[in-house]
């Protein structure tokens, strides 16, 4: 009889690896997502990435509001599964984690031990790293600092951003993920522990973290913007006396002269810059408050940059 797997996850990151698993005939017994939510104007009830794709294949579906409930633990058990995985999922009690005789993986988005936390894409291209990668461990106690069974690397190139990088990692880890289960299943893995010393870490990002701040140096602004593009999206602010307007920040490219031009705007041959301390950032696809996400020079022919200041 082949061993049995729950899996755990919910957005998209987490279906390109549910799918490999079955593809390569991992026996996935359950699958364990978030609950249906209603949101936008019409709160309609909206199911996650994993779900959907759940349904499509027929699997069994868990979508607990809390995981200590008494029926959930229950139900969670009578599936006998050997191993839990969990991909792009919130955190886990040790009574879950715990239960399979195999233990519970995780499949993470950085070279850990860097980057452990919960946005390890956007900092390794916020940081300027050349290199980032996925790794698979078993959880443990502390937020992923279990051991580790596999690791695959990519490179990070100046056109990246955390987007492009997300949706190369998806695939990766998901041919990652697999060969570990396998692995596992036939008792072939070493799991080493983590090194904790001088780690760069992967907090949580919220809004007033995504604002630039023009005294900075060009390359760090620029990476800023890719590591926080498609989401949660680098903005900076406008004024034109006393009115006020947010802009967020997609797409760029830079130009450093050494020169000191912090918060200026400059528009030369068509090209809308924002000056740092030591160049330019040349502005390209951009969302104004209140407008759709569009290139630049399509805004720029019903908003005249050269009456504004960035603050």
């Amino acid at each position: 009889m082949s061993k049995k797997a729950i899996f755990m996850g919910t957005p998209d990151f987490a279906v390109e690896s549910l799918k490999q698993l079955l593809q390569d005939g991992i026996n996935i017994v359950a699958v364990i997502t978030a609950p249906d939510r209603k949101s936008g104007r019409g709160q309609k009830v909206s199911m996650s990435a994993v779900k959907k794709f759940a349904l499509e294949k027929n699997l069994a579906i868990l979508q607990p509001e809390k995981f200590k409930n008494d029926d959930f633990l229950a139900e969670l058990k009578s599936f006998k599964a050997d191993l839990f995985i969990v991909v792009a999922f919130r955190m886990l009690p040790e009574v879950v984690w715990n239960m399979p005789d195999l233990g519970t993986i995780n499949l993470h988005g950085s070279l850990l031990p860097n980057y452990r936390g919960a946005a390890p894409i956007n900092w390794a291209v916020i940081n300027g790293e050349k290199e980032t990668g996925v790794t698979t461990f078993f959880i443990e106690k502390e937020i992923d600092t279990g051991k580790i069974i596999d690791r695959e690397a990519i490179c990070i190139k100046e056109t990246d951003t955390a987007g492009s990088i997300h949706d190369k990692l998806m695939v990766v880890g998901a041919q990652l993920l697999s060969k570990t289960v396998t692995n596992i299943f036939k008792g072939n893995v070493k799991a080493l522990p983590q090194d904790n010393t001088n780690l760069k870490h992967a907090p949580k990002i919220f809004k007033s973290d995504c604002k630039i701040d023009w005294d900075n140096d060009t390359f760090s602004i620029f990476n800023k913007i890719k590591g926080l593009s498609p989401y949660p999206t680098a903005w900076t602010e406008l004024a034109n006396g006393d009115q006020t307007k947010s802009l967020k920040l997609f797409d760029t490219t830079y130009k450093i002269d050494k020169l000191n031009h912090s918060a200026q705007i400059k528009i030369e041959n068509k090209e809308v810059m924002f000056g740092t301390k030591d160049g330019w950032i040349i502005i390209k696809d951009v969302q104004l408050e209140g407008k759709k996400r569009m290139e630049i020079k399509a805004l720029s022919n019903g908003f005249d940059f050269s009456e504004w200041k960035l603050i």
